[in-house]
């Protein structure tokens, strides 16, 4: 999947799990490739999502993004993008692998739908355990490692 980067990442802010995983998405992105915008916000509205017939409502109901170069991504793909960029290859590989790729289609909607009370489950600390994990490894491997930067934050 080509993409240029930076990388705008539509997202619920208002979401703890949400908001969870783009912060630490945001503290890996060591090459400053991914930009993140909350549209959970009353009356948001961004242009080039209006022009292409994409608004709020939308963002709101699955994950959005968009490149550099005017190309729109939703749902798991976004994931997958978010991961790479930020230097993560093993989660990026996890959702985009082709075996379990399907399952992710069908289970990404019913997470996003319902990501308020997963919240509240405790699904954040969970998730972000996870991810730091993966992070960690990716680091110990070199996977993170691009231009010189391989520190953790």
């Amino acid at each position: 999947m080509a993409v240029s980067y930076p990388l705008t990442i539509f997202y619920d802010a208002s979401c703890p799990l949400c908001r969870k995983e783009m912060q630490v998405l945001k503290e890996y992105d060591a090459q400053a490739r991914l930009l993140l915008v909350d549209c959970s916000t009353p009356g948001f509205v961004d242009a080039a999502a209006t022009e292409k017939g994409i608004g709020a409502a939308d963002m709101m109901k699955l994950i959005h993004a968009r490149d550099l170069d005017g190309r729109w991504f939703i749902g798991v793909d976004v994931f997958v993008l978010a991961y790479r960029a930020a230097g993560i290859e093993s989660m990026a590989r996890f959702w985009s692998l082709p075996l379990l790729r399907p399952l992710w289609e069908r289970i990404y909607p019913w997470v996003a739908r319902n990501r308020m009370p997963l919240s509240r489950l405790g699904v954040v600390a969970a998730f972000d355990a996870l991810v730091r994990w993966a992070a960690r490894r990716a680091l110990k491997r070199g996977d993170a490692c691009r231009d010189g930067q391989c520190e953790l934050p």
